[in-house]
């Protein structure tokens, strides 16, 4: 895991609000079908102004991500795995919250079966596994998580801040240094860090974007 900090809320614009969205994620849960999985690593995606978002070049798979604050995005990560996103911010903005990591606090059996077998704390560990745990399918895209039935996400337990960490996000190639990746420190269920091959040296020249 990369060196980390204790993540402090930005002041009023200085940062793009989906960063206190993020922030807000962590300890919710969300319900999918027959698992529920409470966040404990999620990451930011701050719309066209951030060249590691689907919205930073509008196209048709990102069309929901300009949507309603509230739903379902989803895609497939190298045309395998589902990720699933929660569109934070107003209509038009692309925002969206990558749901990275959970811990399993109902429907263990099921989510067990869904992937194979592995140990409890790797249930719903990195995004792809998230949504296989929970069940998760492509026409569950757009869907409305204020709304019964699931996908439904519901705030959890407040988190104590100070247990909130953050630094680079998992595996961009561009603007690969900034720290909108959160997490709660001491969860087992955790991914780690990895960046990606393709990305500047930190704090590179060559990547002016990513000292944002």
């Amino acid at each position: 895991m990369t060196a980390s900090r204790p993540a402090e809320r930005p002041a009023p614009g200085d940062e793009p609000d989906v960063l206190a969205a993020a922030r807000g994620l962590l300890g919710a849960v969300l319900h999918g079908h027959g698992v529920s999985v409470r966040l404990t690593e999620v990451e930011a995606y701050a719309g066209p102004d951030d060249p590691a978002s689907h919205a930073y070049r509008r196209t048709p798979r990102s069309e929901t991500m300009f949507g309603p604050a509230g739903r379902l995005y989803l895609y497939r990560s190298y045309g395998i795995h589902l990720c699933a996103n929660v569109v934070t911010g107003e209509p038009e903005e692309g925002q969206a919250v990558l749901l990275r990591a959970g811990e399993v606090v109902a429907g263990h059996d099921l989510a067990r079966a869904r992937r194979g077998g592995v140990d409890d704390v790797r249930l719903a560990r990195g995004p792809g596994n998230l949504c296989s745990a929970l069940g998760l399918v492509p026409a569950d895209l757009g869907a409305d998580l204020e709304q019964d039935p699931p996908p439904r996400l519901e705030p959890g337990t407040p988190v104590d801040p100070a247990r909130v960490l953050s630094g680079p996000r998992v595996g961009v190639s561009l603007a690969a240094d900034r720290p909108w990746r959160f997490w709660l420190a001491g969860e087992p269920t955790v991914s780690a860090y990895r960046r990606s091959p393709r990305a500047a040296a930190p704090g590179s020249a060559s990547d002016p974007v990513s000292r944002r």
